[in-house]
């Protein structure tokens, strides 16, 4: 049975037990604020120990400041979660990010993440959040997944998430 909770500090080691690897057909690039499709046809790894570290290392950075993390385990098992960032954005200062949010291959398709974004959602908008703000890595599963949420392109790109991870979609879903 998948339950969800929301994460500790001290659960950060955690984080390894999910698989992102993926099987990637096509990625997506934007060309004058529109989706183009480019066909990539190849298969994304589990985590190697520097992305691993930096994952451990946001996540611990977001909670230490006042985000939060919501999992999603099967018993023991952490195979999804999501943190939602500290740091409100956009220009009136009513979004929150979504920075981190994964579901173990296995476990895809589901319903997990949906509900790991709704949580994450309803606590953006109790924090007083208009919307919350996605930098998406570019592949088709990750992009259609927001998409199906809700999530559009925005026009208003966030410089500093665009200069850290500038391939990727950034989108934004109204609360």
């Amino acid at each position: 049975m998948v339950t969800h909770q929301k994460m500790t500090l001290e659960q950060v080691h955690k984080l390894k037990e999910i698989d992102r690897s993926e099987k990637i057909d096509l990625i997506y690039e934007m060309n004058n604020n529109e989706l183009v499709e480019v066909n990539a046809n190849h298969e994304c790894p589990n985590w190697d120990e520097a992305l691993l570290d930096e994952i451990q290392e946001r996540y611990l950075l977001e909670l230490n400041n006042g985000g939060i993390a919501i999992g999603a385990f099967d018993g023991e098992l952490l195979i999804g979660f999501g943190v939602l960032a500290h740091k409100f954005r956009g220009e009136n200062q009513d979004q929150l990010q979504v920075d981190l949010m994964y579901v173990s291959r296995n476990y895809r398709r589901q319903g997990i993440g949906t509900r790991i974004l709704s949580e994450l959602a309803d606590e953006a908008r109790a924090r007083g959040a208009k919307t919350l703000y996605i930098s998406s890595t570019e592949t088709r599963s990750a992009v259609s997944f927001y998409k199906n949420y809700g999530s559009q392109i925005t026009a208003e790109v966030d410089e500093e998430l665009f200069n850290k991870e500038p391939k990727d979609i950034h989108m934004i879903k109204e609360l």
